[in-house]
């Protein structure tokens, strides 16, 4: 499975280590976020990951600033990408089971690596469920595409 992967200059060394770890476990990793320190703006690479899964050159998405908050919003804004902030493992799982996420983001300044690396598992491990589900993710992808919800207006 490819992973793209994208981070500002906090989230450097947590960039690392979660690259590392990834590719010890056999993931093929693509690096789009920076290995330097010096400012370096999160939009850049939440815009990189997401144009490279929704484009299908990577299957997901891990995106990495100093909240999760700032590169999520960006990723957001490619159309198909459907980017979760996540700060522990449930919600990390059910992102992905209930939302069908394709991009995990998570702030360096937030979580420790350890717990990083827990996040990263448990939405790797985890894949749709569907079914009542599908409905929810097709109401946000309606939003997406028309910026109208049917639903909504009823």
């Amino acid at each position: 499975m490819k992973l793209a992967i994208g981070n500002d200059h906090v989230a450097v060394e947590m960039k690392k280590e979660i690259k590392a770890y990834l590719e010890d476990k056999g993931y093929e990793i693509i690096d789009v976020g920076t290995n330097q320190t010096d400012r370096f703006d999160y939009p850049i690479s939440g815009y990189k990951v997401g144009k490279m899964v929704a484009g299908g050159e990577a299957d997901l998405g891990i995106c990495i600033c100093g909240t999760g908050v700032g590169i999520s919003l960006a990723a957001n804004k490619v159309k198909g990408i459907r980017a979760c902030v996540c700060s522990e493992p449930y919600t990390a799982k059910l992102s992905r089971q209930h939302n069908d996420s394709n991009i995990l983001c998570f702030g360096a300044r937030v979580v420790g690596v350890e717990l990083a690396k827990m996040i990263v598992d448990a939405w790797l491990e985890a894949s749709f469920l569907g079914e009542r589900h599908q409905r929810r993710v097709d109401m946000i992808m309606e939003i997406e595409r028309t910026q109208h919800l049917a639903a909504a207006e009823e």
